[in-house]
């Protein structure tokens, strides 16, 4: 697949890519990848739900409830 993009987008993708320290290619295989590959298991119905899942990030593993108690906070 060949793609053509336009001068401006050109600039920034190669602005992003000397930022990350990578080449433009993978500035927009990650960007593919992420907008294409990486879909909520839930679909948004409306703005508000779009921005809401927009919002949320992967935090890797939630904390056990002994882990957020008084006592714990302080170790």
């Amino acid at each position: 697949m060949v793609i053509t993009v336009d001068p401006e987008l050109e600039a920034a993708l190669a602005a992003s890519a000397r930022a990350g320290g990578t080449t433009p290619e993978v500035v927009v295989l990650t960007a593919l990848r992420e907008r294409f590959l990486n879909r909520p298991a839930v679909t948004p119905r409306d703005e508000w739900e779009r921005r809401l899942l927009g919002a949320a990030s992967d935090c890797g593993v939630s904390l056990s409830d002994a882990a957020l108690s008084r006592e714990a906070l302080y170790d």
